[in-house]
């Protein structure tokens, strides 16, 4: 099956490629299939496979490449080599990029929600405020995954207002430099033609919270219903989750999507060098403070602090880069010894100062 070209149904719609064909070449030689992961539920998932000249889904278990780390098992967009007459997945091929976030478990687990994707695609819907401090978070996973990040502003119909809506999406350029912006809606059709041409190759994962519009954002590229969708409540825009599990989904105009649940909470993975590349200007304007381990709070010659007091740098973003970075620092804290060691013997040095300071306060104020 490793000989599939770029012709091939299965190649040209689900991204089978030289690369893949060569990581597979020995499982080819064990008689297996390669296989797309579509949909994975309670150990168990869907795949697609090749099937002579056209595709086919097929299911399997997923018992024989469980593993304790939850960042190795399989999630929908894996690649894998299939034993079809057994229905097991024998083993997953080498993963190109990977979205992951941290769990809400003390264990700082990391959750990985797609695999092998080209793009992520953030739906921000308009209908509440944009949060632009979310924008940035989701972005800092993007970059992190190795995937391009594109940032889509849903329900646009509901900003009647052009001059309105250019604000909206001149805000969220702000806060994602880089990265593409487009206003669509569903509803209309307005942008849809646009993002299905950003997304007409390669694999995207669609990621926002619950109410952002993904389902139905889903169906519009995909041409067809292929997710249920729910009302929201009119009061903070908010819903259900309508997709409850992460379907790999092909599109009309070529590609393939991946639909995900509604995230409620998005924590940052190991993702120091997503939060710098979302953050690109304030790295670069680091680049000429006068201490190369400036924290940009009140060290003289702090070029950031500069930018921020010329008008050129919005404090809200220097505030969510600082709140990132330490939110990222502390997760790999929780899980590197090491490095938690060490945050812990810098806060003690800082309460030690904090106190001298405190007595030497108390000191000048009794022998002024």
């Amino acid at each position: 099956m490793s000989h599939l070209t770029s012709a091939h149904p299965f190649s040209a719609r689900y991204g089978w490629d030289e690369g893949f064909a060569e990581a597979f070449t020995p499982y080819a030689a064990q008689g297996m299939s390669p296989a797309r992961i579509v949909r994975v539920d309670r150990g168990r998932c869907d795949v697609v496979v090749p099937d002579g000249d056209g595709v086919r889904t097929a299911s399997a278990d997923a018992a024989p490449v469980a593993t304790g780390d939850p960042l190795k098992i399989m999630c929908t967009g894996d690649w894998a080599a299939v034993d079809l007459e057994r229905g097991y997945v024998r083993a997953l091929l080498p993963r190109r990029s990977a979205f992951v976030r941290s769990t809400s478990s003390k264990r700082s687990e990391g959750q990985i929600l797609a695999a092998n994707v080209d793009q992520a695609v953030i739906a921000v819907s308009l209908a509440a405020e944009l949060d632009l401090g979310r924008v940035e978070r989701f972005l800092a996973l993007a970059w992190e995954s190795g995937a391009q990040p594109l940032v889509v502003l849903t329900k646009a119909d509901l900003v009647p207002d052009p001059g309105t809506l250019s604000h909206l999406v001149s805000d969220a350029e702000t806060a994602a430099p880089g990265v593409q912006v487009l206003p669509v809606s569903a509803a209309t059709g307005e942008g849809v033609d646009v993002l299905a041409a950003a997304l007409a190759s390669g694999t995207s994962v669609l990621l926002g919270q619950s109410g952002a519009g993904k389902s139905t954002l889903a169906n519009a590229l995909a041409g067809e219903d292929v997710q249920d969708v729910q009302a929201i409540r009119d009061s903070d825009g908010k819903g259900r989750h309508t997709t409850t599990t992460r379907d790999l989904l092909p599109l009309s105009w070529g590609g393939v999507l991946i639909d995900t649940p509604g995230l409620r909470g998005v924590g940052l993975w190991d993702a120091e060098d997503g939060v710098a590349r979302t953050f690109s200007e304030i790295e670069a304007l680091a680049g000429d403070c006068r201490f190369a381990d400036c924290g940009h709070h009140s060290e003289p010659g702090c070029a950031v602090l500069a930018a921020v007091d010329a008008g050129e740098l919005p404090p809200r973003r220097l505030d969510s880069y600082r709140k990132l970075l330490r939110e990222n620092a502390r997760l790999a804290a929780r899980t590197d010894a090491r490095l938690r060691a060490e945050m812990r013997r810098d806060w003690k040095q800082k309460q030690a100062l904090g106190r001298h300071m405190m007595e030497r306060k108390g000191r000048s104020v009794r022998n002024p």
